[in-house]
């Protein structure tokens, strides 16, 4: 959906509403035509749904990248796309049939060398406020909470009207706050650029991997500022921006903010949810889902390609083991497709988010279980042999492709209504996932990632003291303590891997 305004509604609230709405910084005019649209059903999950399919893995629309040994591609369409990006294929790489073979070490090399054409994103516009509620963590249950609530008290001060990217990703194993989520995807790609830099010998026609992000009215003064002081940051030396991009200078694009709706409890029709803490006369604002980063990011993308960028990541601030990866970047562009969707094996304990299926059509696409598949259906298909693939909520894409589409992709992406308990009240937010974009292009690319090196999301304050391998097992129950294992393994494994941090002291901390 497209910026909306004028619209007749706001004569409908009243005055101390519209006030506050607007010392918020609510966009009242698109919060109301949004309000239309999922009171005119537009935007109801509960409607049917098609018969859907559980895809495997082909090796072409759907690759397992754990460990991938090689890629194999048809000799002419592969030299033709590595033409049109100004590069060669290796002079050895073997043949089968009409196929050329491209090794892992191989792919790796033309990835590193592809990041000279690459920019990568994140989507910044959530506080950690709600992330930090003590409501929502509380849900897991008490004992799950009596084991994590000293590593919550520690932190949740410091999330309290921040900018989730600016608050701790882990907690030091001597019980000190970690590192920022966006310093340390800062120092990855610095060192994954520095990288690059030295495959391409220093001859780069562009800076490598340009930092872009989806700020929000609540977070970007704040993110302006942090960036401004890591001009100095010991973790982020300076570097020589004819060479590598500076994360720290980076194109930025603000969402506006959404008001919140009543909760369906309330009744029907929704009404724009004016109790936010129990005060009258009180709106929520809120981000208005991550789907609207193709209107709000659609000059930062056009912007990548008429510098000659062709390649653009976009994923969570929250997933610490997001950022750019040579090797997915090396087999989506072999592809040719015009998008690539990260993905992991579903484990017990992934019962809400997205999964991928494929329609009757035979179009793949990202299903929400509990709404477009129900959980016992996607256990019913699993006892029959099927693996799941889970949405990492990460996305990369062919900015040649995608940038004509911009619009058409904005406007397509259906809205999801969802209901919320938490500290501030009992309400409802719509959103459009950027995820489901997928069903929209001709030949999208999933790849089969590993979940404890590319997906640790943190959607609660739990997950990060879980990930952070503090919480003792026997204090938590089995399916948690197996779910913190992988977080913690994950989280040192990117800690010591693509940030290059070593533990000294009971710190993650650079070498000296």
């Amino acid at each position: 959906m497209k910026p909306i305004t004028g619209h007749p509604g706001r004569s409908s609230l009243s005055p101390a509403l519209v006030a506050d709405m607007e010392n918020k910084g609510i966009d009242i005019d698109r919060s109301l035509a949004v309000l239309d649209l999922i009171n005119g059903d537009h935007g109801d999950d509960s409607a049917s749904q098609p018969s859907f399919r559980i895809p495997q893995v082909d090796g072409r629309r759907v690759v397992d990248a754990r460990g991938l040994g090689g890629f194999s591609v048809d000799r002419d369409a592969a030299l033709a796309r590595l033409s049109e990006l100004g590069m060669r294929a290796p002079p050895d790489l073997e043949r089968r049939g009409t196929d050329l073979v491209f090794t892992r070490s191989e792919l790796v090399a033309l990835g590193e060398e592809l990041l000279g054409q690459a920019a990568w994103g994140v989507l910044n516009g959530g506080s950690a406020t709600s992330y930090a509620d003590r409501k929502k963590n509380q849900a897991l249950g008490p004992h799950v909470y009596a084991a994590i609530q000293p590593g919550f008290e520690l932190l949740a001060p410091l999330c309290e009207g921040a900018p989730k990217g600016l608050t701790p990703a882990y907690i030091n194993p001597d019980g000190t706050p970690g590192e920022s989520f966006l310093v340390l995807k800062m120092r990855a790609a610095l060192r994954l650029a520095e990288r690059a830099a030295g495959r391409l010998g220093g001859h780069c026609r562009r800076p490598i991997l340009p930092f872009f992000q989806m700020t929000s009215d609540a977070t970007d003064i704040a993110l302006r500022i942090a960036y401004a002081e890591w001009d100095h940051h010991p973790w982020l030396p300076p570097v020589r921006t004819d060479v590598c991009a500076d994360p720290r200078h980076g194109l930025s694009a603000v969402q506006p903010l959404m008001s919140a709706y009543t909760h369906s409890a309330d009744g029907l029709p929704r009404r724009v949810f004016d109790r936010a803490w129990g005060k009258e006369h009180s709106a929520l604002a809120l981000p208005g889902g991550h789907g609207q980063s193709f209107w709000v990011l659609a000059g930062v993308y056009r912007s990548l390609l008429d510098q000659g960028y062709r390649y653009a990541w976009i994923g969570n601030v929250d997933n610490s083991g997001y950022g750019p990866a040579p090797l997915a970047l090396a087999v989506f562009a072999l592809s040719g497709s015009e998008a690539a969707y990260e993905l992991a094996y579903r484990t017990p304990v992934d019962i809400k988010g997205g999964i991928l299926v494929e329609d009757e059509q035979g179009k793949l696409t990202i299903a929400e279980l509990g709404q477009a598949m129900s959980l016992d259906r996607a256990l019913e298909h699993e006892r029959n042999g099927a693996r799941i693939l889970f949405n990492c909520a990460t996305g990369l894409f062919d900015l040649a492709a995608l940038v004509p589409r911009l619009d058409d992709i904005a406007d397509a992406l259906p809205l999801r209504v969802s209901e919320q308990d938490k500290d501030s009240g009992r309400y409802s937010q719509a959103e459009q996932n950027t995820w489901e974009s997928m069903a929209l292009f001709d030949s999208p690319l999933c790849l089969a990632v590993d979940k404890a090196e590319r997906f640790m999301p943190a959607k609660l304050l739990a997950e990060t003291i879980l990930a952070s391998g503090i919480v003792p097992g026997s204090a938590v129950p089995p399916d948690v303590a197996a779910t913190a294992r992988g977080l913690s393994e994950g989280m040192a494994h990117f800690l010591a891997g693509p940030c290059g941090l070593e533990l000294k002291g009971g710190r993650w901390q650079p070498p000296a």
